[in-house]
């Protein structure tokens, strides 16, 4: 837990994050956000005992990988953050599930968390680019959230329930990163860059003993033709065990 001496005449805030991308960002701007903050980082922080101790206004969720129970989410305000122009796209993966749907830009939406996944009223959204690397969307994201955060505790908005018709997405799993050898040019590049961030699985091919994984990727013109090409870092990883 990340916290700071504790003012008593201001309002308490909570982050509950585990990727680095909002680490640095919390680091980056919190201490000159109204109020006294705190990040948690690990799921046995997040308790009731230690809420109640610190009696948060709201606890903010921009990435959490764990379901906070009810008797949290009763308790107190709690706000997390999803990819997605909600009720379109509830559920996991909304990144890559965006991007292999052919989505350019998103909104970033600021919700109250309950019981349902990505249920909850909207308090605010805002435009989010998904050009580039995964790394670089989240880390454009991360920025993105803190702003969101800092306008929902200085101008305190009434969340709206959310209208129109549900669109769910289901998380991804590690062998959908997987390239078959049948996809288009765009199809590939997508598939590269929107797995490559830090703690995700990155795009692979299989050959033989070897799985090759893909990284960096960048969509280039050919230099003996008019043809767009792919310019990608490559790993390799053997399952031979060496002699």
């Amino acid at each position: 837990m990340n916290e700071t001496p504790l003012t008593p005449e201001m309002d308490n805030y909570v982050v509950a994050t585990i990727k680095d991308w909002h680490f640095n960002e919390f680091k980056r701007v919190c201490p000159n956000f109204a109020g006294n903050w705190t990040l948690f980082c690990d799921n046995q922080q997040l308790n009731l005992k230690q809420l109640r101790q610190l009696n948060p206004k709201y606890i903010f969720f921009p990435h959490w990988s764990w379901l906070v129970p009810e008797e949290i989410l009763d308790e107190f305000t709690c706000v997390c953050f999803h990819m997605t122009d909600v009720p379109y796209g509830r559920g996991g993966s909304p990144l890559q599930n965006l991007i292999s749907r052919g989505h350019e830009t998103t909104k970033l939406t600021a919700l109250k968390m309950t019981t349902q996944l990505d249920a909850g009223a909207v308090y605010l959204k805002a435009p989010l680019s998904l050009h580039g690397s995964a790394q670089e969307i989240f880390e454009r994201s991360a920025t993105l959230t803190f702003e969101m955060i800092n306008s929902i505790i200085t101008i305190q908005p009434i969340p709206i329930e959310q209208t129109g018709q549900v669109t769910t997405f289901s998380r991804r799993t590690p062998e959908q990163s997987k390239i078959q050898g049948n996809e288009t040019l765009t199809e590939l590049y997508d598939l590269i860059r929107m797995m490559d961030a830090d703690s995700y699985p990155k795009a692979f091919l299989q050959h033989g003993d070897f799985t090759l994984t893909f990284e960096k990727a960048k969509l280039a013109k050919s230099e003996i033709s008019e043809k767009h090409i792919i310019n990608a870092n490559v790993i390799i990883n053997s399952s031979k065990k060496i002699q």
